[in-house]
């Protein structure tokens, strides 16, 4: 198949949505397939086979991620030449609507990865007055209605999507990751290069540094946590909107806390080995691509409870989950010292296939190809009866309404 994926975030863009991509991209390119990306551009960004750049600007009071404002036109004559077979969206916003586009004119089908459960991302534009939850549940149903087929992450985008409405076909497919191998020397390296023992105890946060990942209640349970194992230590990885804060949150009550900002993926798997526990308290992520990689790197977790890490982690090794930010550091502590007296065995090669970004591949494959069987070029409207759809919010929401259901 010649496959394209339109995405508003890619690499140099580091997020998620970006690593999703990646990793979807060479596992089904390692199948025989041919992707072209088409996406932003961005500053940082290199010259790179197969992969489509639109102009674009910061996206509103979210500046390191960016919008395409032309290209459709260009999009459409790439996708023509490479004779693409179906469209796979990543974005609701300006690719995705690109993506629908050239779908729409190519008479071919779209699957969408609904990747962002937005509802917790709308203080982002205008501090929330712009944007109501109930015009996100409108938008997306509008969005993954005209569309051929959606992808749903984990278990909690698929019972929202289908609580906004969504009656297109579904299935939950979780990203995968890549499965490194464990290397010790490695991990030694990394520790000495920290200045840590084999005593202490490493608790690893990595993810973006901003409000909705809450990485201020991991610093906030850290003494406590400090207090009951003296060895603890608290690295922190990663950069954006919030770091300035975080450090002065943990100058304030735990300043051996290290802050090491963003690191290229290439090198994520040496911080996962090198560390003892993942700590995260988010409770906005719909598939926590974080929590895969630490399982992957063969690094148990703490995290907020939530149905798709409970479907996760099938064995005690693989961490524990707590429900109220009241229990967090107890939870981490019982876990550090259970694993500590050898209450059960590290994660093993065998516990993680299903989490591996072959899996992945292979399941969204079917998807495609039980797609394009079912596809009926009469649904070729479909950029048409979106675009119709979104003037009509887009008239609600300058005239301040929020009536939409």
């Amino acid at each position: 198949m010649n496959i394209g994926f339109f995405t508003d975030t890619y690499f140099p863009q580091v997020s998620g949505v970006s690593t999703s991509v990646k990793i979807l991209r060479d596992e089904l390119e390692r199948r025989g397939h041919k992707v072209i990306i088409f996406t932003t551009t961005d500053p940082d960004a290199e010259v790179e086979e197969g992969i489509v750049r639109l102009p674009s600007i910061p996206f509103i009071s979210f500046e390191d991620r960016r919008i395409a404002y032309a290209g459709f036109d260009r999009c459409l004559r790439i996708a023509k030449k490479y004779k693409l077979d179906i469209v796979h969206t990543h974005t609701e916003f300006s690719l995705g609507l690109a993506g629908k586009f050239v779908a729409s004119r190519m008479k071919i089908p779209t699957i969408h990865t609904y990747h962002t459960m937005y509802e917790n991302y709308t203080h982002y534009i205008w501090n929330g007055h712009l944007i109501s939850a109930n015009q996100v549940k409108v938008l997306s149903r509008l969005y993954c209605g005209q569309t051929s087929g959606i992808i749903s992450p984990s278990r909690i985008t698929y019972d929202k999507l289908k609580d906004y409405g969504v009656k297109t076909p579904m299935q939950i497919i979780p990203t995968g990751v890549e499965m490194p191998q464990y290397d010790p020397d490695l991990c030694q390296s990394m520790r000495n290069k920290f200045g840590f023992s084999d005593q202490d105890r490493v608790l690893l946060s990595l993810s973006r540094l901003s409000k909705e990942k809450q990485i201020d209640r991991v610093i906030d349970i850290f003494p406590q946590v400090k207090a009951a194992i003296p060895g603890a230590k608290l690295v922190i990885v990663g950069d954006g909107p919030a770091r300035e804060e975080l450090e002065q949150q943990a100058k304030t009550i735990a300043p051996d806390i290290q802050f090491v900002g963003q690191i290229d993926h290439e090198h994520v798997a040496a911080y996962y080995q090198m560390a003892d526990l993942y700590v995260n308290a988010s409770e906005s992520e719909s598939q926590g691509l974080t929590y895969l990689e630490a399982f992957a790197n063969r690094l148990p977790i703490i995290a907020k409870a939530n149905p798709y890490l409970e479907s996760v982690m099938l064995n005690a090794n693989f961490g524990a989950l707590f429900d109220h930010q009241e229990a967090f550091a107890q939870t981490v502590i019982d876990f550090i010292q259970a694993a500590d007296n050898k209450a059960f065995e590290p994660i093993q090669q065998d516990d993680l296939y299903a989490l591996s970004s072959e899996y992945f591949g292979e399941q969204v494959e079917l998807f495609y190809q039980q797609v394009i069987q079912n596809y009926n070029k009469a649904d070729s409207k479909i950029f048409d009866r979106f675009y119709g759809g979104v003037k009509e919010i887009i008239r609600d929401i300058v005239i301040g309404g929020d009536k939409i259901d």
